[in-house]
């Protein structure tokens, strides 16, 4: 879930607004990494695992145009995303209504497009903007791609990964240059900054407390699998994790198993279900909390059985 005013607007809505300013270079051989899926997912403040659903029912909604191409830093060609002449058009009206919304910057109200220089990207703009409208001078989120601030619960569960396999590379008291290369994969899969991975880097090596390289695998592989299929980008970095941990094929393939039989939630199910937590601290929900949990059920596209699915584990937790 992400903060603020980005917060209420959808996830293909900012996708719209980070490409409306990319531009594929001409020479149909390089494109910068903010095209890709990984530039993308940190941009719009998701986890990676979840972009590929959007960006696939943009394409088919002809709001998008995909190819492939070299990513300076990269070994493989990758599939990069630009807007269609449709896509622009809508990317254009969407971004129009925003800037001309008025918001409360100190103890006046002006129009949004008076905050905005230009040369910073929109979404930017649109991070310092809280629900309410009021304009705040620090972001209230940050994209994993920024080396600073607080990524949204979405980029959090990457950076969490990031930190355990940190954990896995320091329990020896060193990183050796295969784990560093291993690590640079993963980073460079999510659009994570190197400030922020070194962040992590330094957390983890302060809680030295190591994961079983199994869990860490398996991890990756619900992250591949979030879409329903696993990508060739994604099969490539698994392959990596499994040789560089030293998982044989039938550890692999029982992991893969019990990853296709665990429950298909919701993309914000576990927001949701921290939100339910937190309700019930004190083993009730009162009546302006269970309208708050229906305005959040809502907008959060959670069923009604994912819900009672929660309430139900929440409970069992309580009376342990």
């Amino acid at each position: 879930m992400v903060d603020g005013y980005l917060g209420t607007l959808t996830t293909e809505e900012r996708a719209l607004l980070h490409l409306i300013n990319q531009q594929l270079p001409s020479g149909g051989w390089e494109a910068p990494a903010t095209l890709t899926q990984a530039g993308i997912s940190a941009a719009v403040h998701v986890q990676r695992k979840h972009i590929p659903r959007t960006l696939k029912r943009m394409e088919k909604n002809g709001l998008l145009d995909v190819t492939q191409r070299h990513i300076p830093g990269g070994k493989q060609r990758k599939r990069v995303y630009t807007l269609t002449e449709t896509g622009r058009q809508q990317a254009d009206a969407l971004c129009q209504r925003i800037i001309n919304e008025q918001v409360n910057h100190g103890e006046s109200s002006v129009r949004l497009e008076s905050l905005w220089n230009r040369s910073t990207p929109v979404l930017e703009l649109l991070s310092h903007l809280d629900e309410g409208l009021t304009f705040h001078d620090q972001a209230l989120v940050s994209p994993v791609s920024n080396p600073e601030g607080m990524a949204s619960i979405d980029a959090q569960y990457g950076e969490e990964l990031v930190r355990r396999m940190f954990a896995r590379a320091w329990e020896d008291g060193k990183i050796t240059r295969d784990e560093q290369s291993l690590l640079n994969e993963v980073v460079g899969f999510l659009g994570m900054h190197p400030e922020r991975v070194r962040r992590l880097s330094n957390e983890a090596r302060q809680s030295l407390k190591i994961p079983p390289p199994e869990e860490v695998y398996y991890d990756m592989i619900l992250q591949a699998l979030d879409d329903g299929e696993i990508l060739q980008d994604e099969i490539d970095l698994l392959d990596t994790f499994r040789v560089h941990f030293g998982i044989d094929q039938l550890t692999h393939q029982n992991l893969l198993e019990r990853a296709r039989n665990s429950p298909n939630y919701s993309e914000h199910y576990h927001t949701y279900a921290a939100a339910v937590k937190t309700a019930m601290k004190d083993n009730v929900i009162t009546a302006d909390e269970h309208a708050i949990l229906k305005t959040l059920q809502a907008k959060l596209e959670i069923s009604d059985a994912e819900h009672e699915q929660i309430l139900s584990e929440v409970l069992d937790n309580t009376q342990r």
